[in-house]
This record gives C-alpha cells, structure tokens and sequence, in this order.
C-alpha cells in the first residue's frame, strides 16, 4: 500500500465482509479458508491470492467475500456451502450486474467437474458441495437485481432498515477511524490490507495470525469485536426459511429470544408487517403463546413480498397457501461452544397481519 491509502468505501466494504463472516460462524457455519482444502492440484477447490479466498467451478477460479460451510450435513445431500458477498453502499441500491454475477459464479461452482481425469492413475473423484449465494447491502437492492435474485435463487439481505443502523453505524465509524489511522502513518509503515483484515479474524473467529499492528490500528478493530462479541445492541441472527434464501433477522435483545428458544426449541411465532421506515417491507415475528418474550425483525425486498401475495390470487382460501408458503417455518442456529442448537419457528396461518 506504499502511497496511495485505500478509500473509506472500500475499507467499511471489507470490515463488513469480516462481521458477516463473524455473522457465518455464530449462525452455525465454519469460515473456510484455504487452509481448510489439504488436497493438492488438481483435486483441490479451495486456494489463496493476492486478494483473498478462490473457489474452483468448472470454468474458472471465483473470488468470494467470505465462504461458509454448515457443520452439519442434510441427509442424503451434500455439505451445504454459502457464499456471502458484503457491499456498503450509502445511497445508490445493489443492482442487477451484481446479482448477475452471484448466479454465474454459483451455477460454474455447482458444476464443477466431479473427477479430474487429467489426474495420473484412474482419476480420482472430486469432493463435491451445494453452494449457495447470498448477498448483504446496507443500500437495498433495485428492482432488477430483486426479480433476478427471486427468479435463480440469490439471497438478498438488506441491511438498510433502521435496526440496522447500529450495525452500519459501528462498521463506518471504525473504518473511517482506520483510513485517518492510515493517512497519518508513513506509506513505509502503513499495514496491508489483508493484515488489518487477519489481524480482525483473530478476536471474531479465533483465527489468529501473526500480525504486528500498532496500537492505533488494535484499538479500534478491538472494540468492533467487543461490540459485536457484546451483542447488547447488534442482535444479528441468520434465519432460514422453508425457502431458497436466507433472512436476516434482527432484535434489540438476542439474548431475551434465545433464553426463550433455548426453553422452547420449536414454538410457534406470529408475524405481521409493521411500519417503519426502511427501503423495504418490514416484518416483525414474536412468540404466539408469550408475545412480550422477544421481537424479532426482517426485511422482505419488496418484490419478494409482492411475489408471495401474488401466488395467493385466485385461491379459494388464503390460509391454505399460507400453510404450505415459504415462511411457514424457519430455523435458526445458535453457537453454543462447539454445539450449534437448532431452534424452529412455525408460522401459525391463522396470524397473518399486513396492518401493523
């Protein structure tokens, strides 16, 4: 990085992309680095450059934010992996040639070869994985991005709305504390990139490296992962619906729901659309039985909900889709130590709500 310092833009995309990989593993997810791919050429999959983590497809070599794998594997499937792509974005929404990528990344993933008959000998099987795309914006997503996302399965999670912002807030703030950090240390001193990146693993995912950082550069990545470790203001959980995406769920206190999950590990949740002001729908979900124990909210791209009530036209009873619709059930994992707890939310239909 001799001379020129990275830009603020880019620097709060890349700590994003840390929290969400920090996000990956408290939702029951291991991060993957290459390290986790003992395999040599030309069985290997997973390797290292300049700019971060590649994944072999069947054309070519994918860069990705951050990969995640699920500790557990689905019987009679494959071990599930997830790509996370993190843009930060103040005002202009994710568009289409991004979500066009996400799916041509995915599709050459999910097609790779399954033996390497190039290989000496008989040609041995490669291992093989269900992937996954998913991508976070705190500016949403346009119209075009939204209806090709729905269409070829890309998850989209915007984190515009306002319980977010606590979230956004925290990563600006020590990105833009590290940019002045940069700009006032000599280009022959200022650390890489990818060294306050790894230096960040080390507290969020027990990653540690070997990286010498001032104490002008620790404080502050140390405090971003106090504060999300804390999770007293950041309650961010992945929740996944019976339904090709992802949700990002979230609350002003994670620890009232998970006490109340841990004590009721399938029960089930009302959920209605409130009013709030946000670049998209908002839904709140709360205990059907115990509604004061917890909230929690998320976001449906506003295409995405208008897809769900559009499979209702016609039918002669709405609760009879609803039984059968993508948000009847979701499950959640929680990071207990090395036990990822499973808890299961059912969507009663009768508690449907579109008025707040």
């Amino acid at each position: 990085m001799a001379g020129k310092v990275i830009g603020k833009g880019p620097l709060r995309g890349y700590l994003l992309e840390e929290v969400l990989a920090w996000l990956l593993r408290s939702s029951g997810f291991e991060v993957l680095t290459a390290d986790d791919d003992k395999d040599k050429e030309p069985w290997k999959v997973l390797k290292e450059d300049k700019n971060g983590l590649l994944v072999r497809g069947r054309g070519a070599w994918h860069q990705v934010d951050a990969l995640g794998q699920f500790r557990y594997v689905p019987p009679f499937s494959l071990p599930v992996r997830l790509f996370v792509e993190a843009k930060y974005l103040t005002t202009t929404p994710v568009g289409l040639p991004t979500v066009r990528n996400g799916h041509g990344v995915i599709h050459d993933v999910n097609e790779g070869e399954t033996t390497t008959l190039t290989a000496p000998g008989t040609g041995r099987p490669r291992t093989r994985y269900r992937y996954s795309y998913a991508i976070f914006s705190t500016s949403g997503f346009s119209p075009e991005a939204q209806d090709y996302a729905l269409a070829h399965q890309i998850s989209l999670i915007d984190l515009s709305a306002p319980d977010f912002a606590v979230l956004r807030n925290l990563v600006k703030t020590t990105a833009d504390t590290i940019h002045a950090a940069l700009e006032a240390t000599p280009a022959a001193e200022r650390p890489k990139v990818r060294e306050i990146r790894a230096y960040l693993r080390g507290p969020l995912l027990d990653m540690y490296d070997a990286v010498d950082l001032t104490d002008t550069f620790r404080v502050p990545l140390d405090y971003l992962a106090q504060a999300l470790h804390s999770r007293s203001q950041l309650g961010l959980v992945l929740a996944f619906p019976a339904a090709p995406f992802v949700l990002g769920l979230a609350s002003d206190d994670l620890y009232a729901f998970v006490d109340y999950a841990k004590a009721h590990l399938t029960h089930a949740v009302r959920l209605r659309r409130i009013d709030q002001t946000a670049s998209h729908p908002v839904w709140e979900l709360r205990s059907a039985e115990h509604p004061e124990a917890y909230a929690l909210r998320f976001g449906l791209p506003e295409r995405v909900e208008a897809w769900i009530v559009e499979q209702d036209e016609g039918m002669p009873a709405r609760t009879r889709y609803i039984k059968r619709s993508m948000l009847s059930t979701m499950t959640l994992y929680w990071m207990d130590g090395e036990h990822a707890q499973t808890f299961q939310l059912r969507y009663e239909p009768g508690e449907l709500r579109f008025a707040s």
